[in-house]
């Protein structure tokens, strides 16, 4: 198989797609009420001040000038200037970007596991109180609000135990410990979500590999149930189990806003949401587009492990 060939039909199709995302996250930020022109002279200013701002940003030209001319730099991998903070998009996002995959890493390392494991457990006792407690979890962890939890979370394990900080990042030249205990208590927060819905996933796989002939048949040879679930059902439930792992890491990237907001994380997500506050257009369009390409590479990556968990998957 030549994987140059996919990697360039993968990213031949990711074209429109962020084109797509380019054009609805520019088309978005202008729909929303303010002008960041008053925002950046401030209260006070003067409308012939606001005035000569809006000119200097290009916001008096029309709207399909102005997403022309965006489109253009991007193609030339420019992805514009932040209006609040005066320094390019790129160069924002990559200071912010280290706390945002850190938290989704390490809230993916604890995700991957538990779902997995309680997912098989749930499937291999199917009918049982153990399925039902497992799925009553997962239920739970899909249906609690992130931020509910959250705000408990900092009251019992932070403010009545004092085990970990309430808020803020340490950066891992501090010291690993400091910045993993800056960082466990919102990817835990986080990861419960994520792996309700693996849970629950990993349970359907398994039970439709579980009615399989060739399970049936293993069974009526003597092997024992245990092998049956873990060297032959578990491998074929595989797949489903990597499209899922592949959905949930990108929204973990992509869907620590909340989580960052709350424990007050300087990550790309709380950056999004300030950005936005302050109509700064280019940093969040940017922001998005960097996101939908981190989606499309996931996306990449789940396909060639495909090839790796099953053989027989070929792509033409």
């Amino acid at each position: 198989m030549n994987y140059l060939y996919i990697l360039s039909i993968r990213f031949a199709q990711a074209v429109p797609v962020l084109l797509l995302v380019a054009v609805f996250a520019f088309l978005l930020m202008h729909m929303l009420p303010g002008d960041p022109a008053v925002v950046i002279a401030g209260s006070d200013a003067t409308p012939e001040s606001v005035d000569v701002i809006r000119r200097q940003l290009g916001l008096d030209r029309p709207l399909y000038e102005q997403l022309f001319y965006w489109v253009s730099q991007l193609l030339q991998g420019n992805f514009g200037h932040s209006m609040g903070m005066n320094q390019s998009v790129l160069s924002v996002v990559y200071a912010r970007l280290p706390v945002t995959l850190s938290l989704a890493l390490i809230a993916f390392l604890i995700t991957l596991p538990s779902g997995i494991i309680l997912g098989s457990l749930a499937a291999f006792f199917r009918g049982t109180r153990i399925d039902t407690f497992v799925m009553g979890v997962a239920l739970l962890g899909v249906s609690v609000p992130s931020f509910w939890i959250a705000i408990v979370a900092v009251i019992i394990f932070s403010v009545t135990l004092g085990w970990v900080p309430s808020s803020g990042y340490t950066p891992m030249s501090e010291g690993i410990d400091r910045w993993f205990l800056s960082l466990i208590m919102p990817a835990i927060v986080l990861a419960l979500f994520q792996i309700g819905y693996l849970a629950r996933m990993t349970r359907s796989a398994m039970l439709d590999v579980l009615s399989q002939d060739y399970i049936r048949t293993a069974r009526a040879k003597g092997v024992s149930e245990w092998s049956t679930v873990s060297k032959h059902a578990f491998r074929n439930a595989l797949m489903t189990v990597v499209t899922a792992s592949g959905i949930i890491l990108s929204l973990l990237i992509g869907g620590s806003v909340v989580i960052e907001q709350v424990f007050a994380l300087p990550g790309v997500g709380r950056m999004v949401v300030q950005g936005i506050m302050a109509r700064d257009y280019p940093l969040v369009q940017g922001t998005m587009l960097l996101f939908g390409f981190a989606f499309v590479m996931v996306n990449f990556i789940v396909d060639m492990l495909y090839t790796l968990v099953d053989p027989r998957v070929r792509y033409d």
